[in-house]
């Protein structure tokens, strides 16, 4: 049995899916493109296909993880392409490796976010960041399930900026041009760096915490986009590619840090 692990990316309108529409539209895109899956056992057999730490809906994201049992080897540059033609534009698959090494899940710790937060200036934006750094604490409220919770955001969050968005080579996290933009109006940029922990600080509850800290609070939606996630490096501060110990393993070069996307329909 052959396994591949593959990045996929949530652009433009489609970072509006939920995680159980893109699961439906890769099952789909997986008949179409005829990969010889494997399926679990039972009653109600399933392709074998694991999702690692999907992003909320309604957020963008240049790095999102699986991985795909197969009953016949493929080569995975190949069947990576297959997919990408079969799944909508927005909807890309952008990286494939065979999986050689153990525990995809373990090696995604930290994610890279980008929040453009139209109709703020770049002023406010820096001292409501400030202040969210300066705080020892930055208790903020979520709705779940079992009523609210209040919990400290304040821990996970490695590194809060703001400033202005980057140009492509000193942005080498995005992958493409076509990262989640959905405006092109001057807007402040803030850049996060925050550690998977539990309960997951989501992007909107560092922005709660703006509102609590700098009573920050854009007068539309932020327009989220994670840039990426992998395993963060303590000494660098840099969030690695998750991919790069399957490529090694199998003595393959580096991912081309630049990945097309298809022109939308």
């Amino acid at each position: 049995m052959q396994r591949i692990r593959l990045r996929y990316t949530k652009r433009g309108r489609l970072r509006f899916t939920s995680h159980r529409d893109f699961q439906r539209a890769f099952e789909r895109a997986l008949r179409r493109a005829e990969v010889p899956m494997a399926y679990s056992a039972g009653f109600t057999p399933h392709p074998k296909v694991s999702y690692a730490n999907a992003a909320p809906t309604g957020t963008g994201s240049e790095a999102e993880y699986l991985e795909i049992a197969l009953t016949a080897a493929r080569d995975p540059e190949k069947l990576r392409a297959l997919l990408d033609e079969s799944l909508p534009a927005g909807l890309d698959i952008v990286d494939a490796v065979e999986a050689r090494t153990s525990g995809l899940a373990d090696r995604l710790t930290a994610s890279v976010w980008e929040l453009r937060l139209d109709g703020v200036e770049a002023a406010d934006a820096e001292r409501a960041v400030l202040a969210f750094n300066s705080a020892e604490s930055v208790e903020v409220q979520r709705m779940t399930k079992n009523g609210v919770r209040t919990f400290d955001a304040r821990p996970a969050v490695v590194r809060l900026e703001a400033g202005p968005e980057a140009g492509p080579e000193a942005r080498p996290e995005t992958q493409s041009e076509t990262a989640d933009r959905p405006t092109d109006r001057p807007c402040a940029i803030l850049r996060l760096v925050v550690r998977h922990v539990t309960p997951a600080v989501r992007p909107d509850d560092v922005l709660s915490g703006l509102r609590a800290v700098a009573d920050l609070a854009p007068p539309v939606p932020a327009a989220v986009t994670r840039l990426a996630q992998g395993l963060f490096d303590e000494e660098t501060g840099a969030v690695t590619d998750p991919l790069a110990p399957d490529r090694e393993a199998a003595g393959a070069p580096s991912a081309d840090p630049t990945a097309a996307a298809k022109a939308p329909a």
